[in-house]
């Protein structure tokens, strides 16, 4: 049995945000605000049954940096858009036409720009099993063109399963990549790094110093980006790499299969018994270690959580060998991805 709670809180500005507590009968239960469609909690059960959150948020909406909070953006469970992840020199061509982004990473622009998605007030309807966030974005919204209809479902579709599909539409060409951002920790604290993780995919995006993909699709075989077998995020780490600065970490897109909706990771804790498998219809997964999270004020610790981002190529809108991420007018823009938590003894 799934039961689907709507509760309200005040946001500092004075406008009201709904919040949606989703729970599954002897499974997980969720919560979902309107302010940035974001993911406050995912309460699962260790070995023993004990229920933690595992995912990094705050109880109260008003923490939030979108809601006025303090500390930096960190997107904790955000629905990130309207392009999330990077695009560089906040400049695209569509059309032959040059169009200037608003810029929030240095010269590029990141995660939909300084007033992304993952800081709207989305508008929320309960369902059976979940909830429908909507959000309108207007034409030039960041720098991007187009009227966007964007649509955010999450629903529980078995005691252990989380399923987030997102929608969009337009009235001009555009691009589109939405993103769920939520930080993971099985342990429900602590850091991630005795966390064991696995990645099908055999290839990677190399990045530069922006955090910018090369260009290059290059080999995980035998190198620190291999996660084809499960393997502690701090072993990883222990082994150098160009790629794997010791002030930094990973983050870092993965090339998935290009087609359908299929297993793209495996989260594990040894500690609490916890797992996530995590699947997606996506052409890329973005493993970051959350090597900064407590360099920017988010009110976690660095490595408090890992963010495992199914997504378009970081970049695609400049990239025409990258897999499109280009919007028309009667098109439709659809994005998959489900969360299966469990526990092992």
């Amino acid at each position: 049995m799934i039961t689907v709670e709507r509760t309200s809180s005040l946001l500092p500005d004075g406008r009201r945000c709904g919040v949606f507590r989703l729970t599954a009968a002897g499974g997980i239960a969720v919560t979902i605000a309107e302010l940035g469609a974001t993911i406050m909690r995912i309460d699962a059960p260790d070995r023993e049954g004990r229920l933690a959150n595992v995912v990094l948020g705050f109880d109260d909406i008003a923490r939030y940096p979108a809601a006025g909070g303090p500390g930096g953006d960190a997107c904790l469970g955000g629905s990130c858009g309207r392009v999330a992840n990077r695009v560089a020199g906040a400049r695209i061509t569509i059309d032959g036409r040059d169009i200037a982004l608003a810029a929030n990473d240095g010269p590029n622009q990141l995660h939909g720009g300084p007033d992304g998605f993952h800081r709207r007030l989305w508008q929320g309807e309960a369902l059976a099993d979940g909830v429908r966030l909507t959000l309108d974005s207007p034409d030039g919204d960041q720098g991007w063109p187009g009227v966007l209809r964007a649509e955010a479902t999450m629903r529980l579709i078995a005691p252990d399963t989380l399923a987030i599909r997102y929608r969009a539409t337009t009235d001009r060409a555009t691009h589109v990549n939405l993103v769920n951002h939520a930080y993971f920790n099985l342990d429900g604290g602590g850091t991630i790094l005795d966390h064991r993780l696995t990645i099908a995919a055999d290839t990677f995006l190399p990045i530069d110093t922006a955090a910018l993909p090369t260009g290059e699709r290059r080999s995980v075989a035998g190198s620190p980006f291999d996660f084809r077998q499960p393997r502690t995020i701090a072993e990883a780490m222990r082994q150098p790499d160009g790629q794997l600065p010791a002030d930094l970490g990973f983050n870092h897109c993965y090339v998935l299969p290009a087609e359908g909706l299929k297993t793209a990771a495996r989260l594990s804790s040894p500690r609490s018994g916890r797992w996530l498998a995590l699947a997606t219809d996506q052409p890329g997964l973005q493993f970051y270690d959350g090597y900064a999270l407590g360099r920017g004020g988010s009110g976690f610790a660095d490595r408090a959580g890992v963010a495992l981002e199914a997504q378009a190529w970081p970049n695609s809108p400049n990239r025409p060998d990258f897999p499109s991420t280009r919007l028309d007018p009667g098109g439709s823009y659809t994005s998959e991805l489900q969360l299966q938590f469990g526990a092992e003894g």
